[in-house]
């Protein structure tokens, strides 16, 4: 919008000063220029008002309201016709310089180098500030999988920060490159030397900052990392890997259900120091009351700690893959294994598939579009469970089709959509399972329900305590129902938080060890105890709560592990305690051909 009023204005002032002063413009004065001066004013006028009025959008108008859309028209206007001022004042000397100008082919050159370099640059510290540690194989995961139903908010903030500053920069060392160098030169005065660095110093710079700018994102998202997984070889998964197929999963009598609720990047940081966490005041009572029943795995010798941040484990979607699996989610190195139907994961045997085997009537809910990052194909494909998120809860009115908040509906519908879910599930007959996701602590910022109290000056804070109180009020009304007594209840932060402003508003401390909230509530009789040889000081990942989660449904089965991961309760040592973490990660880091062929091949 911001940059047609740019366009708009430009035209304006380019008409009358065709109209008024075209007698009086300057001969040199060509259709070039007024094509520059289409191009530049936007460029400036957004300049402005990003940086020097200060307001954070340009890609969302409306919420300036018609005066400011007609304060940007008029500050466009003023912008385009300095421009025009300064073309008209300057196209005479440049035309006398006495300089050659740049070929169209090295301008071009300039700026296909320069402008990649400064993406590379402006996308690594946007990706940085926004994402936290964001990890390579992510990154590369993420660009094979469907980006459907993500949230447009990173879009628009990555369109107005780091690909604007990118154009803006280039533009600046285009214009310093071949405008205001031929004015500022005098070729009488110009050594033949002179002129021959002069001649190339446009090339040089553009290859000083395209290397600069890629080896600054590799270094920083540790992309080199990614040459283990396709030049490093590792036959460490199937050494450790145990198939579910091929092990005899024996399910008691009467099968339990299972309710595994996912929590957007909740942490234990967020409890007080006393109890382990990081806050002068515990943002989440209500969660660690319910930590404290049940039973949790810490990392340390305190009441709340949690997994390793291993390889392929450390964002939502992945997430969810390793604890329904057993195995880390690693980035395809021989074809695209996630973004199509029939082709996420065929090869693993995962949560969804033996309990589908068993009879259990499942569901996934999101208030998310579940297509982001291919979870639909994951869920329809492993355990058929019915869907129900965004979309679903448009065309089956239970919201409006328009409804749009946050990444399609708020926490406070989806807690009820639950109820209701999980109530019609429990008559059914058939044991259920039931899994789901919150969404409002997700970044940026989060998203603060408008019946949220504000006790803190940070809104991230807010939405964070929120979440805790209605994750308890949801809790309790599951331990309310008829059905609770043979339900084991499972709830996990999905990844440490990428919020970043909070952690850096709370001036955190980066030797501190962040941690995912866990815990397992009701687990089949006689499957657990209290040692604290099995809860504290554990090194595990998310992987190891495949097994861990059946084994508390009462399922046993010959030994302790099932995929990579190993059955928590079983005391038995996980791949991170028998090697060391280490050296585990760096294993999986490698390229795994029998992950390749049978994984992520049927």
């Amino acid at each position: 919008m911001f940059v047609l009023l740019g366009i708009a204005a430009s035209v304006l002032m380019i008409a009358i000063q065709i109209a008024f002063f075209a007698k009086r413009r300057n001969s040199d004065f060509t259709v070039a220029q007024y094509i520059k001066n289409v191009f530049l004013t936007p460029l400036v006028s957004i300049a402005v008002w990003k940086y020097l009025l200060r307001f954070e959008h340009f890609l969302v108008p409306g919420e300036y309201g018609a005066a400011g859309i007609a304060g940007f028209f008029i500050l466009a206007a003023a912008a385009s016709a300095l421009l025009l001022f300064l073309q008209m004042k300057y196209s005479k000397r440049l035309a006398e310089s006495g300089q050659e100008s740049a070929s169209v082919g090295r301008k071009i050159g300039f700026s296909i180098l320069t402008f990649i370099g400064l993406l590379c640059i402006f996308m690594t510290i946007w990706g940085k500030t926004e994402f936290s540690d964001f990890t390579a194989d992510q990154l590369i995961i993420n660009l094979f999988s469907p980006a459907a139903g993500a949230n447009s908010t990173d879009y628009v903030n990555a369109l107005e920060a780091p690909f604007f500053n990118t154009i803006l920069v280039t533009t600046v060392l285009y214009l310093l490159t071949f405008d205001a160098s031929r004015l500022l030169k005098q070729n009488n005065q110009t050594s033949s030397y002179r002129k021959a660095f002069s001649k190339n110093f446009s090339l040089l710079l553009a290859i000083v900052v395209f290397f600069g700018g890629l080896t600054y994102g590799i270094c920083q998202y540790h992309l080199f990392d990614l040459t283990k997984a396709y030049l490093a070889r590792s036959t460490f998964i199937d050494e450790h890997y145990v198939d579910p197929r091929d092990v005899n999963l024996q399910f008691p009598e009467k099968k339990r259900n299972l309710i595994h609720i996912y929590l957007e990047s909740m942490e234990n940081s967020y409890m007080s120091k006393d109890l382990g966490g990081f806050m002068d005041e515990n943002l989440i009572p209500e969660l660690t009351e319910i930590a404290s029943e049940g039973y949790s795995f810490s990392h340390n010798d305190q009441n709340f700690g949690g997994p390793q941040a291993a390889v392929g484990t450390t964002w939502s979607v992945a997430s969810m893959v390793n604890m329904s699996t057993g195995l880390p989610m690693k980035a395809p190195t021989e074809r695209n294994a996630y973004g199509s139907k029939d082709n996420f994961l065929p090869g693993a045997y995962t949560m969804g598939d033996i309990l589908a085997e068993q009879g259990y009537e499942q569901t996934l809910m999101f208030g998310a579009d579940a297509d982001f990052g291919g979870l639909t194909y994951y869920f329809e494909t492993h355990g058929d469970f019915k869907i129900m998120d965004y979309k679903y809860a448009k065309e089956n009115g239970l919201i409006p089709p328009d409804y749009a908040v946050w990444w399609g509906y708020e926490d406070d519908k989806l807690f009820k959509f639950a109820k209701d879910e999980i109530t019609r599930l429990s008559e059914t007959g058939k044991p259920f399972h039931f899994v789901m996701e919150t969404a409002d602590t997700h970044r940026p910022d989060g998203y603060l329900s408008r019946f949220a109290p504000t006790p803190y000056e940070n809104q991230y804070a807010n939405v964070v305590a929120y979440s805790s109180a209605e994750v308890y009020k949801f809790v309790r009304w599951i331990q309310a129902q008829p059905f609770y007594d043979n339900t084991t209840v499972v709830i996990t932060g999905d990844h440490l938080s990428m919020e970043t402003n909070f952690f850096e508003f709370y001036h955190f401390d980066e030797d501190y060890h962040r941690s995912q909230y866990n815990v397992i509530l009701n687990p089949a009789p006689g499957v657990a105890s209290r040692d604290h040889d099995i809860l504290f000081n554990r090194q595990y990942a998310n992987f190891d709560f495949f097994p861990t989660i059946l084994s508390s449904m009462g399922v046993t089965f010959d030994g302790s592990r099932l995929g990579i991961g190993t059955d928590l309760f079983s005391g038995d040592k996980t791949i991170f305690e028998e090697y060391g973490f280490e050296e585990a990660n760096s294993e999986l880091e490698k390229k795994s051909i029998f992950y390749n062929q049978h994984i992520l091949s049927k």
